[in-house]
């Protein structure tokens, strides 16, 4: 079984790898609704999954230093396509749709359902999968699906823990716990957790630098 922690503090060669990596343009590509929309696979990606709301707008924003890149909202299932976006000329950061929403027609869920299989099992170029936890909640029953996607489709994922800011410290062992013993289930799982907060920019550098570094 694996033993999952929080993940350390990068070197500070790493943390200005992030930087410069994000320092750079980053724009919108598109949004992409069936598989032969998706751009060539000529770079290295990552992409971000989480339920809705979890703050997975927010975080991107917060990543890319552009308060309005990713659109936030407080509707769930806003986000219906895979949106791509450039970062420099060296990766795609991929936005894919929230999920664990109740208003949206069963056959617009089995649609994106379909959309994310084929994307996860077919994209070569990519390198990782960050899906994101809310903290105050911990990894629910909602998220399991996706984590066991990623499991069949050999997709390496870590766990992005948002909104720690919400958390009282003590609470966050209590949180480590959960999270540890529902990620111990999934071999596709990534043992270092990232805790990050958007609005206090907790965690961004970080993250910036794992990114930065994938092979």
């Amino acid at each position: 079984m694996f033993t999952f922690s929080i993940a350390p503090e990068p070197e500070p060669e790493a943390i200005e790898r992030g930087r410069k990596l994000f320092a750079g343009e980053t724009d919108f590509l598109k949004g992409v609704v069936a598989m032969p929309g998706l751009p060539p696979a000529d770079r290295k990606e990552v992409c971000f999954a989480g339920r809705s709301n979890v703050g997975k707008s927010s975080l991107i924003n917060a990543l890319t230093g552009r308060k309005a890149l990713a659109r936030t909202s407080n509707t769930p299932g806003r986000t219906q396509e895979i949106n791509f976006f450039t970062l420099q000329d060296a990766h795609y950061l991929v936005d894919l749709p929230g999920y664990g929403f109740a208003e949206a027609p069963l056959p617009i869920v089995e649609k994106w359902q379909r959309l994310l299989k084929a994307y996860l099992s077919g994209r070569q170029t990519l390198r990782r999968a960050f899906v994101l936890i809310d903290s105050r909640h911990g990894i629910k029953q909602v998220d399991q699906e996706i984590l066991t996607l990623l499991d069949k489709s050999a997709v390496t994922f870590q766990v992005v823990l948002t909104k720690t800011d919400k958390v009282k410290s003590a609470v966050r062992d209590k949180l480590m716990d959960q999270v540890s013993a529902a990620l111990s289930k999934h071999p596709a799982a990534y043992p270092e957790v990232i805790m990050t907060s958007s609005e206090k920019g907790d965690g961004i550098a970080t993250l910036r630098a794992i990114i930065a570094d994938l092979e």
